[in-house]
């Protein structure tokens, strides 16, 4: 009875004092603002602060349980809460005693709760936040059993309360008084506004402050509701399910029970939706799902309702419509706000959360069951509850995959690290990524130290790729080839550094296998038929002296069997061959020294690889991925899959973040885009704007053409570089840089072709004449610098005997001063340009050297300062116009000088330019030019110029006579 009365007049006072608040705040609502601050910061102190937390608080303060850990934790947390919520009260009310006491000029934007509004929401948030969570795990139940010195302060809160209520009490103490003072805020603040003018600078304030103390009045009416509602599910689970669901964070904002459904096809017991999961209880077993990785996608069927996570996918079937309505919009309204991180409305006006939540996410989640992910813990995009999108995944052992990923598997660029045994050493692949194997181009550094770039097709090698070992290795190679499957197979070019040793040829199931060269450093050469990594059967052996062996070998390159030596000077050696054991060749057969010396151009005739390899067929490796990219119509997002990518190659840095994320080139730089490229490109067809269109391409390895020009540069140098650099490869060499420019050029066709395609137009076809004459006078030109220094190596090596011999005839003729020397070549007295001749006192016609044809011999000279035969041709054919105007200037008249006058004055002006490696240059440019320039002015002047070498090379002019038609006239 006496319980009840306080009750009563504990109401009527609060009525009473809720009346002058009234009166007082129609009056002046600044001065019932301050009182009602006043009133709070008491409240805070005196009701809740000192009587209330601090003796729970002293309740256990060292408990032995989890439980009573746990809440003794929630308790410290409620405590700061309310210790922060009375800080910020006391400075709004600072705030208001300073505006109405001691500075009234100040506007109302000094008052906290109009400049500040979100700190003071935000210590609101945070104590209610802190308080519900003592509520949904019963603290102060739990709590207020163990110590009861605080039932005088609960008593004189709430008189007459019963043995056993004091929780129940205590919830209301806690948080009553806050509700009532959001309540009177809203109020206050209105009566406030209402005062001011409609043009008063504080009037915008006032209203955003009116707004969110009105949304923080539903927050927390919608929290204290969720969190009784939540108390109120623990008493109907048993034990062990309460021990794992009761957790501070859980808010229930559904539950089966209510709502029936029925889950399919996990056939759960009961369905419990959180604000932060939705958890399935079935047979004792709990399955809980991060409401951020759900997706809700209603069925055909309106009683049926799909639930989509990253490791279930299963459905929810109501008994009728209305209730999968209900779920629908509970698990939707769910996830939009854990999403957002919101419990109800934007509190602190960051805008309206969705109605539905995005399909593409970005969240952290470890998967745990089973499988290809199991323990990975991926970090990025979702989509439809897949990774989809860039992201991360990290596995427990090391493992690392960074890059793009569609419907779950990795597809795209990706960078993935797998650890190997030893400590510190990673597997590095940077590739893309086909369905969740890799596949077209990739770079892959292995902890080895092996690197390996090249192409790939469902997670293994195949098509053109280069296989490096480590520096240090014990036994160093390099693969450059074709692969199929994982495994060497097609055309490739082995070096072996160790032994020196370069082989070129077929493979097979990671073995030479079929017709192949060996290329030694000493200069031998073998070629034969491979089986097994071992030559087997016939072959021949080329030795740097030009002796040639025809016949067989063993398997390790040992003569054995019939065969036939065939010597530089023409002997030949037909017999049976054997060896033994650190005794030297033995031979039985027939030695022939009747047969004439061979002729030098038969020597250079014994080249290898011709027939063996058609050069049609070496680099299709290299050349498919370019046809089949044009083939499909240059899409996009192939681009960078076959032009490749930069990335960072430091080892140090594979741990690192930054290296994960691969800093890779923008495959739109220099050239732009393919969108650009094939928008750009019908623009340069007319010949010179095409030369220069294509010179630009081909420089720019972020085009194809680039790519493909820069790829089989690496090919070529593989090759014919080094070890390979042989004089028996020579013709090999110089028909693969003429099939690489008929490649090219394809494929710039190609690529114009879909660029007229793009804008409704087609491409005229081309026949086979028009194509070689684009191909001889447009490309080779502007690829022949790419492959110069390898090619012209293998011309010096081969014609090294010619040229050693002209160097020694241009040496002897260099003794010639100039009027003996064009005496000596029978050229005509009144072709002599004398006037030229300018001589000193002391000087005599006889002995002046090098000042005839002066401008011819000067512009010869430059014909070893070009790359491309057409640019050596158009210098030979200046040299004939120097000679030319030089004897038009002696004879004072034109004058077409007739082969007999300009074969010599040709050797003359030779002879001064004296070019080194005469012969290496002739035989590049006949093999090299244009056929566009065959019996023209051209080809004669490069006739003439091949027979001025060889009447040079042909005789010791310092001993001997010159032969021919020029005389016989002796030296001196």
């Amino acid at each position: 009875m006496g319980g009840r009365q306080g009750l009563r007049a504990t109401a009527w006072a609060e009525s009473v004092v809720g009346e002058v608040s009234r009166t007082l705040a129609m009056c002046n609502p600044e001065a019932a603002l301050l009182r009602q601050e006043e009133i709070f910061s008491t409240t805070l102190t005196q009701n809740i602060i000192n009587p209330i937390l601090k003796p729970l608080l002293l309740a256990d303060p060292e408990p032995s349980d989890p439980c009573g850990k746990e809440c003794l934790r929630l308790l410290q947390q409620l405590h700061k809460n309310a210790e922060q919520l009375l800080d910020v009260t006391e400075q709004s009310l600072l705030s208001l005693r300073q505006r109405s006491c001691c500075q009234p000029s100040k506007g109302l934007e000094a008052i906290l709760l109009l400049s500040n509004t979100n700190h003071v929401l935000q210590a609101h948030m945070e104590y209610i936040k802190s308080y519900t969570d003592c509520v949904v795990v019963q603290a102060f139940q739990k709590v207020s059993k163990k110590r009861r010195s605080h039932r005088k302060a609960l008593w004189q809160l709430s008189p007459g309360i019963s043995e056993g209520s004091e929780g129940t009490t205590l919830c209301k103490a806690l948080h009553q008084p806050l509700v009532h003072h959001v309540q009177k805020y809203v109020f206050l603040l209105l009566s406030l506004r209402d005062t001011l003018d409609e043009k008063h600078p504080a009037q915008e304030l006032m209203m955003r402050a009116v707004t969110l103390f009105g949304n923080l009045e539903s927050f927390m009416k919608q929290a204290l509701d969720q969190a009784v509602a939540t108390q109120a599910l623990w008493p109907s689970l048993n034990s062990r399910l309460r021990d794992v669901l009761c957790a501070p964070t859980h808010r229930l904002l559904q539950d089966s029970q209510d709502i029936p459904v029925v889950v399919t096809p996990l056939q759960a017991e009961r369905v419990l939706l959180f604000d932060d999961a939705l958890v399935l209880l079935q047979d004792h077993n709990v399955h809980t799902f991060d409401l951020k990785l759900v997706w809700v996608e209603p069925g055909q069927d309106k009683c049926v309702l799909h639930i989509l996570t990253p490791e279930e996918k299963f459905s929810f079937v109501s008994s009728d419509p209305k209730g999968q309505v209900a779920w629908q919009q509970k698990v939707t309204q769910a996830v939009c706000q854990a999403l957002c991180d919101k419990k109800d409305l934007p509190v602190l006006g960051s805008g309206q959360e969705p109605s539905m939540p995005p399909e593409y996410r970005s969240v952290a989640y470890t998967f745990h069951r089973e499988g290809r992910l199991y323990q990975a813990t991926y970090e990025g995009d979702w989509y439809q509850a897949k990774p989809h999108g860039k992201g991360t995944l990290k596995w427990p052992d090391g493992r690392n995959h960074v890059g793009d990923f569609c419907q779950g598997l990795e597809h795209g660029f990706g960078i993935c690290l797998v650890p190997q045994a030893s400590e510190d050493k990673f597997d590095c692949y940077k590739c893309h990524w086909w369905e969740g194997r890799m596949c077209e181009y990739g770079i892959c550094e292995y902890g080895t130290d092996k690197v390996y770039k090249g192409y790939f097709q469902a997670g293994l090698r195949h098509g053109f790729g280069i296989l490096d070992s480590a520096p240090q290795a014990p036994q160093t190679f390099r693969y450059t080839g074709h692969w199929e499957r994982g495994q060497r197979n097609g055309y490739g070019i082995e070096e072996d550094r160790d032994r020196g040793e370069r082989y070129i040829g077929m493979w097979q199931a990671d073995q030479r296998h079929g017709p192949g060269v060996v290329v030694t450093q000493a200069g031998v050469c073998y070629q034969g038929t491979f089986q097994g990594d071992k030559m087997a059967g016939p072959g021949i052996l080329l030795c740097e002296d030009d002796s040639l062996y025809e016949g067989t070998f063993t398997r390790e390159l040992t003569l054995l069997g019939k065969g036939k030596v065939t010597f530089p000077n023409g002997f030949t050696l037909d017999g049976s061959f054997s060896s033994g054991t650190n005794k030297g060749l033995y031979t039985q057969g027939v030695l022939d020294m009747a047969a004439l010396p061979p002729d030098p151009s038969s020597t250079r005739k014994r080249q290898l690889g011709l027939g063996a390899f058609p050069v049609e067929s070496r680099w299709q490796g290299v050349y498919s991925p370019f046809r089949d990219f044009v083939r499909l119509g240059c899409p996009v997002e192939l681009q960078e899959a076959l032009l490749g990518f930069h990335v960072q190659s430091s080892r140090e840095l594979h741990k690192s973040q930054e290296y994960l994320c691969g800093e890779r080139s923008d495959p739109k730089d220099c050239m732009g885009s393919m969108e650009d490229i094939l928008t750009e490109l019908p623009q340069h067809r007319e010949p010179e704007a095409l030369q220069q269109y294509l010179r630009k391409a081909l420089s720019n390895s972020r085009h194809p053409l680039g790519k493909l020009l820069h790829t089989l540069m690496l090919t070529f140098q593989a090759t014919y570089s080094g070890v390979g650099a042989n004089k028996h490869l020579q013709e090999m060499a110089q028909e693969e840089v003429k099939q690489h420019a008929r490649e090219l050029w394809a494929v710039y066709r190609g690529l114009l072709k879909v660029a007229l395609q793009r804008q409704g137009q087609t491409l005229e076809e081309e026949n086979m004449e028009t194509r070689d004459l684009q191909v001889h006078g447009l490309l080779l030109p502007l690829i022949l610098p790419s492959f110069y220094s390898e090619l012209f190596t293998l011309y010096l090596l081969l014609h090294e005997r010619e040229d050693g011999l002209y160097s020694r005839g241009i040496t002897n003729l260099s003794l010639f001063p100039d009027t003996k020397l064009l005496e000596f070549l029978d050229v005509q007295e009144h072709l002599w340009p004398l006037k030229d001749l300018k001589l000193t006192s002391n000087q005599r016609y006889s002995l002046v050297r090098d000042k005839c044809f002066l401008s011819a011999t000067e512009c010869l000279q430059k014909i070893i300062t070009t790359v491309h035969p057409r640019e050596k041709l158009e210098t030979l054919e200046k040299t004939y116009r120097e000679i030319e105007a030089t004897v038009k200037r002696v004879l004072g008249c034109e004058y077409k000088l007739p082969m007999d006058d300009l074969l010599p004055l040709l050797v003359y002006v030779v002879s001064r330019a004296q070019i080194q490696h005469l012969g290496a240059e002739i035989h590049l440019i006949r093999d090299m030019m244009d056929p566009i320039h065959t019996g023209g002015l051209h080809d004669f002047l490069l006739t003439a110029l091949e027979s001025c070498y060889e009447h040079i090379q042909k005789e010791d002019m310092r001993l001997h006579r010159l032969p021919g038609q020029w005389g016989t006239r002796e030296l001196w």
